[in-house]
């Protein structure tokens, strides 16, 4: 599975107002890692809410204090992410992709696939999903943090893999007849039926 989760922060929703990237997180079987991203001067003056301050829990003086300039995150990110398929959860994800990955860093880049289309491709059914949600819950993520998101999607997909692989080798040892049933017994130099 070439697959690399990713996962956004926003300083709002984009019905609040013009939202920007904040805080970007990724996942993959190498493990999770995060950029606080320190907004570029033009989107000084965007949307910003306290009702996504306090779900991520990530304030203006802390993307001052800690963030990365924006230019950095994208050339560090592209560099962690070049020849992986990306997937978000989130259909948000891809403007504020977009927006960070502005060129030059971001040329080459795929686009952000949907999970949504990753279980369609791998023929997910709802049973499966419940399945890896509930073994999902049991592990601690703290949720609403890029890395962490991330990472219960990269679990989530990677569950659903091994549902997936798991059922094609299902089908594949089936044997072709049924051959449980006793064969009627044919008395010697009796016709045969058929």
């Amino acid at each position: 599975m070439n697959l690399t989760a990713i996962d956004f922060e926003a300083s709002c929703l984009p019905g609040h107002g013009r939202s920007f990237p904040i805080e970007v997180g990724i996942a993959d079987e190498r493990g999770a890692r995060a950029w606080l991203i320190r907004p570029r001067p033009e989107w000084h003056g965007w949307g910003w809410t306290t009702q996504a301050e306090r779900l991520h829990g990530i304030d203006r003086a802390a993307l001052e204090r800690s963030g990365l300039p924006a230019t950095q995150v994208a050339v560090e990110l592209a560099e962690a992410v070049r020849g992986r398929r990306l997937v978000a959860d989130s259909a948000l994800d891809e403007p504020w992709f977009a927006l960070l990955m502005a060129p030059p860093a971001g040329t080459g880049l795929p686009p952000i696939a949907h999970v949504g289309d990753v279980m369609a491709g791998l023929g997910t059914t709802d049973a499966e999903i419940e399945a890896a949600c509930s073994a999902l819950a049991a592990r601690p993520f703290r949720r609403h943090r890029a890395a962490e998101d991330a990472r219960w999607l990269h679990g989530l997909l990677t569950l659903l893999s091994a549902a997936a692989a798991s059922r094609a080798t299902a089908t594949t040892n089936r044997p072709l007849f049924a051959w449980d049933a006793p064969l009627p017994h044919v008395a010697a130099g009796a016709p045969a039926d058929g």
